[in-house]
């Protein structure tokens, strides 16, 4: 069953995340994954999103995008995110 990784992102340093955007498109797809969302526009239609960023992942299953979270390729890429933005993630199962 596909699943989703689901990003809620405000950028705090947009040169080092930038970095970031332009390194991190291979390591998704080494484990199959894909951008369906990728910081668009957004307007609200219920309640709060506090994050001005939205970024959708699509994988083919939630032990596929576990993995690539915690790989070691994308290792660096993670810090370099967490040290240039703020926000949260998840991983969502798809119907």
């Amino acid at each position: 069953m596909a699943a989703y990784i689901v990003v809620q992102v405000d950028v705090t340093d947009p040169d080092t995340y930038d970095t970031y955007r332009k390194q991190v498109a291979p390591t998704i797809e080494a484990f199959g994954g894909e951008f369906v969302v990728r910081g668009g526009s957004m307007e609200v239609l219920e309640g709060e999103w506090p994050y001005a960023r939205c970024v959708v992942l699509k994988f083919k299953d939630a032990e596929t995008a576990k993995a690539w979270h915690s790989s070691d390729a994308y290792a660096p890429l993670l810090k370099l995110r967490q040290s240039a933005s703020k926000g949260n993630m998840i991983v969502v199962d798809g119907v």
